[in-house]
């Protein structure tokens, strides 16, 4: 067994708009994506097999010995074991539904010749909202595969609340003056990552490779800011999938912010109805909304959209790819893909203008905006016109 390849099931469909620019195991929960959970667990490399319009931004690499992992799944002990027992040409399946199997061909998930159940339970990230509830425990989970060894718990100038051995800051970081408490969970500080004077932060909390907590910032536990961002204000339960900004003062909870995405000072995302029931999401499936069954829930975000200055966000606002919301009204619950405007005023983002402040923002961060993911996007831009109707 010398290669894992990601397959993608009706979960990139449950996922979007998040899945719309990359595969399932691409997505970030925890401190590490679900593909780079599985590699260390492993120790092996991996691909994807994913939906046509993507398999050239991310391809398949087949060998004679692959392993086939279902893309949302989430590595656990019970798993892990269960999987490096696999024999060639067996799958391993849970209700019906294939989790991994062993094989030189898709063969191996299309029609296995040997089917073992697994008794023990999973965890399958199916839904957005799934991303920002189990972040914490993924923070947890994933600390233990993380090597440590440039990492420790010494601080000057600031103030520790709870275990000193929770907090793990890479002798690459720069953090100074600020507090962090522990007693619900583990700080994660990546390298090159800097928390900046005045902030205060409890875990469990993830701040990735070469991003910025702001002056004065106040995050709370369940966490992550993924690699490449800055943020600032108020943030709760929150995952910050890469390359996105929320620079300035807001609030922003339990909600899930895709890749390139900018957040304008004081945007505002509301996670609680005032009258405590439970909030409904937007579903790409039977297009329409969908009852989360969650109390709480925020901002679900898509890759390169922003929001201008003083954005209101109502509970359980779904956002597409590629839009741009500004104005002083709320916009609605679903703004889809491409989406220029204000309030309810919404026209198209044309596709050229997008794709030229896509490359503008990527620059900054020393990426190209390559024709394989311009590709993908005019896909994306295609497949949702029918939403901006």
């Amino acid at each position: 067994m010398n290669n894992i390849i990601f397959f993608d099931s009706e979960e990139h469909r449950t996922l979007l708009p998040l899945t719309y620019t990359k595969p399932v195991s691409e997505l970030r929960v925890g401190i590490l994506k679900i593909h780079e959970k599985w590699e260390k667990a492993l120790g092996l490399s991996s691909s994807n097999y994913t939906q046509p319009h993507l398999s050239k931004l991310f391809e398949m690499h087949l060998t004679d010995d692959n392993l086939f992992i279902l893309g949302g799944l989430l590595p656990s002990d019970h798993l892990i074991k269960a999987i490096k027992d696999l024999n060639e040409d067996s799958s391993l399946i849970k209700s019906g539904r294939i989790l991994a199997a062993k094989g030189s061909s898709l063969n191996a998930i299309k029609h296995p010749k040997e089917e073992i159940n697994f008794e023990h339970n999973i965890q399958l990230i199916k839904r957005p909202w799934q991303i920002f509830e189990l972040n914490g425990a993924q923070i947890e989970a994933d600390l233990k595969s993380i090597d440590k060894t440039s990492f420790s718990s010494s601080l000057e100038h600031t103030q520790i609340i709870g275990d000193p051995a929770k907090i793990f800051i890479h002798e690459s970081a720069t953090v100074h003056a600020i507090s962090l408490n522990t007693t619900s969970g583990s700080i994660y500080i990546g390298p090159n990552a800097e928390v900046m004077e005045g902030s205060v932060i409890r875990g469990p909390f993830a701040l990735c490779d070469k991003s910025t907590v702001k002056m004065g910032a106040k995050i709370y536990g369940d966490s992550t800011i993924g690699p490449h961002c800055k943020v600032g204000g108020e943030i709760g339960n929150s995952v910050f999938q890469g390359f996105s900004n929320k620079g300035h003062d807001g609030y922003l909870g339990n909600s899930v912010i895709g890749e390139w995405c900018n957040l304008g000072a004081d945007t505002n995302g509301s996670n609680l109805k005032n009258n405590y029931s439970t909030v409904k999401l937007w579903d790409y499936v039977t297009e329409s909304a969908i009852d989360t069954e969650l109390t709480f829930c925020g901002l679900i975000m898509g890759d390169h959209s922003k929001t201008g200055i003083n954005t209101m966000l109502n509970t359980g606002t779904m956002v597409g790819v590629g839009s741009n919301i500004f104005g002083a009204h709320f916009p609605p619950k679903f703004i889809p893909s491409f989406s220029w405007g204000s309030g309810t005023d919404f026209m198209e983002h044309e596709f050229v203008k997008f794709c030229n402040t896509a490359e503008k923002v990527m620059a900054r961060r020393g990426l190209p905006l390559s024709k394989e993911n311009k590709s993908a996007l005019q896909w994306v831009f295609q497949a949702s016109s029918k939403f901006r109707s």
